[in-house]
């Protein structure tokens, strides 16, 4: 069986009729769950998950060491089931209205407060706190998986994104990798010059999380929420400072092009491959792609993190996946076992290998940033020390579906709205959202 897991974690929300039926079948509780930690027995038994699929690499050896060493440990079978990012939400809405939802799932960080929220998903706070696992996670994953102190998915992995840069053409040319905002600009100038049939930075319109940075490395945020309601803050002059900033390197700095205004973050990657950029937003799982699918790059990437105004690091978006149990789940204990398993330690740390992901957990992250790979350290430098996640409410995956940042961005980016203008029409669609519950 081909295992294949993609990036993207973009969530289309919930109805309120769905929610309506997944909160009556599913039978859920915000309280923790009554598990068990002691060494499992469970012969004959079965553990179903659900493992999301995309383009990227062969995963298929890691779950078949994982199962055996799940059944011997527990001597029960894993069954591991693939379903792709694109139909994995109603999938999961689908089952969580019918009670067919599997004992364990990868569920993307977008989608765990909501999924908590519903009542399909165990609280595993009390448990991981038992577990002495609650200091060593990180915390923009426990955020996202947190509902009202409840803690809805184990931190599994993360990805963050950084810069990505041809080191060989920068080296060339002389040109420092960006540790300012003015110093990004000052290398995308000399590129233009140097390097004529590159282009030097694009601001693909149609990824959200490359504009993010720039919103809150200017002390911006997109949304604030006060007594239990959420405000649109991404038309606060501190968000217009970085969204101006953003989309100035393509309009009045020229350092990008009008194919990359519909370009999502797989078109950039590839045109990065075939040699036609010079500098990108990439995420920390892009260089190995890069390198897999264009041999001839081995040796000529570099990173570095996303630099604020002045210096020090932009906060950069921290998505990826919890590993939630499912209140279906007719052996909780098991399934913790499993989620235990995976999200700590030995296979925590070779999932990372492989997927080119970090750890749920801090310890490990650090572990990897000291080893001092040019093409992963950066990241891991990032994700350390400036990582932040989007608005931690489950209406924000309503957000996201209705592509209201990237309709910002590319509004702007063709003239027909000012920053103040996009901002403005931006916020007010997101407190619509809001407003709805």
């Amino acid at each position: 069986m081909q295992v294949r897991l993609g990036a993207a974690l973009a969530a289309t929300a919930l109805t309120a009729a769905t929610l309506a039926a997944c909160g009556s079948d599913s039978g859920g509780s915000s309280e923790p769950a009554d598990f068990d930690d002691e060494t499992i027995s469970a012969e004959g038994e079965t553990l179903t998950m659900w493992i999301m699929e995309g383009n990227a690499a062969d995963y298929d050896p890691y779950f078949t060491s994982l199962g055996d060493a799940f059944t011997d440990e527990t001597g029960a079978k894993l069954d591991v089931q693939y379903i792709p990012w694109t139909a994995a939400h109603d999938k999961f809405t689908t089952a969580m209205a019918g009670d067919t939802t599997p004992d364990v799932a990868e569920v993307g960080s977008t989608w765990t407060g909501e999924f908590g929220e519903a009542g399909a998903l165990y609280d595993l706070s009390e448990e991981v706190e038992q577990s002495g696992l609650s200091d060593d996670l990180v915390s923009g994953l426990v955020e996202a998986g947190t509902v009202d102190d409840s803690l809805y998915g184990m931190p599994w992995y993360g990805g963050i994104r950084s810069i990505v840069y041809r080191a060989d053409v920068l080296e060339k040319t002389g040109i420092e990798p960006p540790t300012t905002w003015d110093e990004l600009v000052d290398a995308g100038q000399q590129l233009k010059q140097a390097e004529p049939g590159m282009v030097p930075f694009p601001v693909p319109g149609e990824c959200e999380f490359c504009v993010y940075p720039f919103i809150w490395g200017a002390g911006g945020q997109i949304a604030e929420e006060q007594d239990g309601t959420w405000t649109s803050t991404i038309d606060s002059e501190e968000a217009q400072q970085g969204v101006q900033f953003y989309t100035d390197l393509a309009v009045t700095e020229d350092l990008s092009s009008p194919a990359a205004t519909t370009w999502d973050e797989a078109e950039l990657s590839e045109a990065f491959g075939r040699g036609e950029v010079a500098m990108m937003i990439a995420g920390s799982w892009t260089p190995k792609a890069i390198v897999e699918a264009n041999p001839e790059l081995e040796g000529k990437l570099g990173a570095v993190p996303i630099p604020g105004p002045d210096g020090g690091l932009a906060p950069s978006f921290l998505g990826g996946s919890h590993l939630s149990v499912f209140q279906s789940a007719e052996n909780p204990d098991l399934a913790w076992a499993l989620v235990k398993m995976m999200s700590t330690g030995k296979f925590a740390s070779e999932w990372a290998d492989v997927s080119s992901f970090f750890p749920g957990q801090e310890s490990l992250i650090k572990a990897i940033e000291d080893e001092g790979d040019p093409l992963v350290a950066p990241f891991a430098q990032q994700a350390a020390e400036a990582s932040e996640s989007v608005p931690p409410t489950p209406l924000y995956g309503q957000v996201q579906a209705k592509l209201t940042v990237p309709a910002m961005v590319q509004s702007i980016l063709t003239g027909k709205a000012s920053v103040a203008e996009a901002t403005a029409t931006a916020a007010d669609e997101m407190d619509e959202i809001f407003s709805r519950g």
